[in-house]
């Protein structure tokens, strides 16, 4: 098992971020290569122990100390074939997902856990680079039709699990171009695009069909789906925004952040000469301290901001591992990234324990400044503290405050009716109901990943997408040979 000292001998590495000053330059990603002998030492720290949490941390069962000794031993041919047994896109997971196996690691119950995804990426990234990563196509064809309703992370992991086992898959997308958030919600910065597309090209050529420009529901009716398709998988994500209803809201220059987002992307695209909200020359308020508001920031100092603001309603996290989060949960601690690092080039700050109260506008009717107070802890119901409200300049606010749920569009709207049951065919917090097989209250259609879950991580997204993918070959074709990492978590139908 890898170096059975190696956790002693070395510490935790990452690569090095690329200078600020030449990053927010451009917006290619971050880091810098990471050498070979470095992420050799790196794989090296992965334990013999004799239970591998990291297992049960990561919801794909991804093989970590498999691959990680793989590495270790320079077989970069297997390691890839270990990942890939597990994950469709490690691609996407090494550079967006929040590793939770690494908070699982069991060598960080008393110190820095294996850099796990780092060396996913180099596994990956290496393979690609060799030409490893080829077509799969099926041996055989079933002669069964699937349609998949979103392309996403969940989507595209069902769409090529059940291209392989022989269907015949087409994947619809409202947008111009497949990918889902993946296209865009995700800045160039954190992953670029030419990744997704590689993928894109193996599975067209494993014999996925991709449809731009369809939204499903409107173009195409469910019923009219289900009529063509012998399977249904709803994969279409969380995509309905948490809004901030108080004063000023409707002003010009406030936008949520998936409205701001995905015209930066279109640029680096070549869709756009410019994005019709830019933060160039102006004071930039985030409102949200998650994820996507790390993305709005650092797409903020690339178009050119005087300064940058993120706030965030709850208190900052600790440094470390607090007691009521215990090894080998998922610990909320305070994190730098890429984007939080280049808040100092242009004089911006992380304001933790703040709400806001009003936006201001001037007399042409555009934002001009935020107003906040601080608040205590959520044990208050975030109270505010009398003698703190501030203002503070904002000519372009954005909203990052997640996601309630799926739209409740046509499409739903119709399979809720299709069902029989239209309040059932949803579950308590506003997500399409599903069994243990990840069926709906309509016969014959699936949903996974944000949809029926909720908002969630992108690794998540990918093993709903591969467990769904195993319960519709099931359906269609009586058995499966396909892996199914998880079973629905949301409540089951009744």
């Amino acid at each position: 098992m890898a170096d059975p000292k190696g956790f002693l001998a070395h510490k935790r590495e990452l690569p090095a971020r690329r200078p600020v000053d030449v990053r927010i330059r451009d917006w290619r990603e971050v880091y810098e290569d990471f050498p070979e002998p470095k992420l050799n030492r790196q794989a090296a720290r992965c334990m013999d122990c004799g239970i591998p949490f990291c297992h049960n941390g990561c919801p794909l069962g991804n093989l970590i100390p498999e691959w990680n000794d793989l590495v270790y031993r320079a077989d970069w041919r297997e390691a890839v074939e270990r990942l890939h047994a597990t994950n469709n896109f490690p691609e996407f997971t090494g550079r967006l997902c929040p590793a939770p196996c690494e908070a699982a690691c069991v060598l960080g119950i008393n110190s820095d856990p294996v850099t796990i995804k780092r060396v996913e990426v180099e596994i990956i990234d290496r393979a690609f680079a060799e030409g490893w990563v080829t077509p799969r196509p099926p041996a055989a064809r079933t002669g069964k039709r699937v349609a998949i309703v979103g392309s996403g992370p969940a989507g595209l992991a069902a769409a090529q699990q059940l291209t392989r086992a022989g269907h015949d898959v087409v994947v619809f997308e409202r947008a111009d171009r497949i990918g889902g958030l993946l296209r865009y919600g995700i800045p160039e910065f954190k992953m670029e695009k030419r990744h997704l597309d590689r993928r894109l090209a193996q599975m067209r050529a494993e014999g996925t069909e991709f449809r731009t420009g369809v939204n499903v529901g409107v173009d195409i009716t469910a019923d009219r789906l289900r009529a063509e398709y012998d399977a249904v998988v709803l994969a279409g994500g969380a995509t309905a925004w948490r809004d901030l209803n108080i004063p000023g809201r409707g002003l010009r220059g406030v936008h949520q952040a998936m409205e701001y987002l995905p015209l930066a992307n279109r640029v680096q695209e070549g869709d756009l000469p410019e994005s019709p909200i830019s933060a160039a020359g102006k004071h930039v308020v985030v409102i949200g301290g998650g994820d996507t508001g790390a993305d709005c920031v650092g797409t903020a100092v690339r178009q050119g901001a005087v300064s940058v603001t993120q706030l965030e309603i709850m208190p900052r996290p600790p440094a470390s591992r607090p007691a009521h989060q215990p090894w080998p949960t998922y610990p909320m601690l305070f994190k730098v990234e890429g984007a939080h690092e280049e808040l100092a080039d242009v004089g911006g700050d992380r304001v933790y324990g703040v709400s806001t109260t009003e936006l201001v506008g001037d007399a042409d009717g555009n934002v001009r400044a935020l107003r906040l107070v601080e608040v205590e802890g959520p044990q208050t119901g975030f109270k505010p503290i009398p003698g703190t409200e501030r203002e503070i300049p904002a000519e372009l606010v954005t909203l990052a405050l997640g996601f309630l749920g799926p739209e409740r569009g046509p499409l739903l709207t119709d399979l809720a009716e299709l069902s029989g049951d239209p309040e059932g065919f949803f579950d308590a917090r506003g997500n399409v109901a599903r069994d243990r097989s990840y069926m709906t209250g309509v016969d014959g259609v699936f949903v996974a990943g944000d949809m029926g879950r909720g908002q969630s991580l992108i690794v998540w997204a990918i093993a709903e997408g591969r467990s769904a993918a195993a319960a519709v070959d099931r359906y269609l074709s009586g058995g499966t040979v396909l892996p199914a990492p998880i079973a629905p978590t949301a409540r089951p139908l009744s």
